[in-house]
């Protein structure tokens, strides 16, 4: 039996046959609304959706075809199965051109007709399945999960977009940590090629020896320990896109084939005797500098030109501070979320600390310390000592106090005294932390809250 919630709109002007294909219908478990004519169609359809449109082609007024065409304009997601008594392989072949799900023809089979709508739902199924599949993959890896909006990003992304509808090669260029494998996903799944493998391997993270067979495969008994035919990761993303992280460390003679396949398109296995024809997209990541490496003789300068057709830069975290609170957000939502932490919020004060920081290890570097802050943190909640020492010890700028200026002028040891009295109020009075957070020492602190009489109020 069908769901019975897969709605059917019916449509033919026959009413006999109109009434018994209402009831073979509501046997296999749909739910059906019937039309007789096209016109009665359109105007129910304004009323709700079918999941599947069952209509005769030749009626007075509206033909099937014409309400397919107007169906297609108006609700282009609701699958169409036309039926004819003049079964002729022109009108199906006519039918399937303008988007016709399936033909069948009259008299209708009963048996014919529950295996073809079974079909037809599946296939919608599926339809909707990659649909969300699709989403899914735009949302985690399309440039909508880079994020970031400042300038120096933006100017990135706006090269990254326009390079994807071809199919030159992409060479990216950035410090450790900073999004390089991200962008190149990004780039093959708004390409032709979305729907083909995206393929990736780190020459870096390969043993020398290893990388050859790793990249381009060999052959049963070309070397010990071959015991079978094994493809290479090129070999693999045929049709699709090939990522070579850190082809910076791509050896010498290695790069001579990489060339071969950039150039001529083909490769040739360890211990064959043939090159193979391959059709792959290559994408290449560094953080080296390839023009210095050229110069040093440790990478081909034929092949960084053939590389780096559409050259882009990442940039740094450090550059574009203006990023890092968006980013911050994201990280910390997705790892409490990760980690069961739903009442844990992430303090304002954070933000300069996190601005004013340098990120050597840049987004990566991020993402684990906002990770480590939610694992770690107390019940009560997070406060500026559960800053990585390294984060504490940068100074947010002076923008981040929010002090006001006054036109006539203000004391100094007002503003100390008043910054003192507020530390020790957020930290409750425990001169210790207070201390850390203003970065000094517990013995200077009291020192100054004896110079100013600050005393803890009572209670």
């Amino acid at each position: 039996m069908s769901n019975p919630q897969r709605q059917i709109l019916l449509v033919d002007d026959d009413e006999s046959l109109r009434l018994v294909l209402q009831m073979q219908l509501d046997e296999l478990g749909y739910a059906v609304t019937a039309a007789s004519s096209g016109d009665e169609a359109l105007a129910l359809l304004e009323r709700f959706t079918p999941d599947l449109i069952l209509s005769d082609i030749r009626m007075p007024g509206l033909s099937g075809l014409d309400l397919l065409a107007r169906v297609r304009q108006s609700v282009p997601g609701v699958s169409m199965i036309l039926m004819t008594a003049y079964g002729s392989i022109q009108l199906a072949v006519q039918a399937m051109k303008a988007g016709a799900y399936d033909f069948i023809t009259k008299p209708v089979d009963h048996e014919e007709l529950a295996v073809l709508l079974q079909r037809a739902f599946e296939h919608r199924d599926l339809l909707a399945e990659v649909q969300t599949l699709r989403a899914t993959i735009d949302r985690k890896y399309g440039f909508s999960a880079i994020i970031g909006s400042s300038p120096v990003l933006l100017n990135v992304l706006d090269l990254a977009v326009r390079a994807a509808g071809s199919d030159s090669t992409v060479l990216i260029h950035g410090e450790t940590g900073t999004g390089k494998e991200l962008l190149a996903r990004a780039v093959h799944c708004n390409s032709g090629r979305r729907d083909r493998p995206f393929v990736c391997i780190n020459c870096g993270a390969i043993p020398r020896e290893l990388l050859e067979s790793e990249l381009f495969g060999h052959t049963k008994g070309s070397f010990t320990g071959a015991m079978a035919h094994k493809p290479g990761k090129v070999e693999s993303a045929h049709t699709g896109t090939l990522f070579l992280d850190e082809i910076g460390e791509m050896p010498l003679e290695l790069q001579v084939k990489l060339l071969r396949l950039i150039q001529q398109g083909e490769i040739e296995k360890i211990g064959a005797v043939a090159a193979i024809p391959v059709d792959v997209r290559i994408i290449a990541a560094t953080h080296r500098n390839l023009e210095a490496m050229i110069e040093d003789g440790a990478f081909r300068e034929d092949l960084y030109y053939r590389l780096a057709v559409i050259p882009l830069e990442l940039p740094p975290l450090r550059e574009r501070p203006e990023d890092i609170p968006e980013l911050l957000h994201h990280f910390f939502a997705r790892a409490r979320e990760k980690h069961k932490r739903p009442g844990l919020t992430l303090p304002a004060e954070f933000i300069p600390y996190f601005q004013a920081y340098r990120w050597p290890g840049n987004i990566r570097e991020l993402e684990n310390i906002v990770e480590r802050l939610v694992v770690l943190a107390r019940p009560e909640g997070l406060t500026l000592a559960d800053l990585p020492g390294g984060l504490r010890q940068q100074r947010p700028p002076l923008e981040a106090l929010q002090i006001d200026l006054p036109p006539e002028g203000i004391s100094v040891d007002a503003v100390e005294k008043d910054l003192i009295v507020r530390a020790l109020e957020k930290c409750h009075w425990n001169q210790t932390h207070a201390a850390r957070y203003l970065d000094l020492s517990r013995k200077t602190l009291i020192y100054r809250m004896e110079k100013f009489g600050i005393r803890r109020p009572r209670s």
